[in-house]
């Protein structure tokens, strides 16, 4: 993802508010969880959202439908279609 330069402030109980279009592009919905890492060598911090074992990659939805594929890629019926689309074209 190329850089955007967006600046956040930190507030007084150490928290940053990551931009709804931020969210919207990595499909961050409300109360996700999100893993923080730290690479002291270069002072970065790397925040990653952690995916629910039966979350589909494409859709987000999670469900006991969804089928688990080589490489540990979760899909649903919609997000295989949708795949399949942007495959094809």
């Amino acid at each position: 993802m190329k850089s955007k330069g967006i600046v956040r402030k930190v507030d007084e109980l150490g928290r940053v508010i990551l931009p709804v279009k931020l969210r919207r592009i990595v499909n961050i919905k409300e109360k996700a969880t999100i893993k923080i890492h730290m690479n002291e060598n270069e002072e970065k911090i790397i925040l990653k959202k952690k995916r629910h074992l039966l979350e589909c990659m494409m859709t987000g939805e999670i469900s006991l439908q969804n089928r688990l594929y080589s490489g540990g890629i979760v899909l649903s019926t919609e997000g295989a279609e949708k795949l399949y689309k942007q495959i094809k074209k």
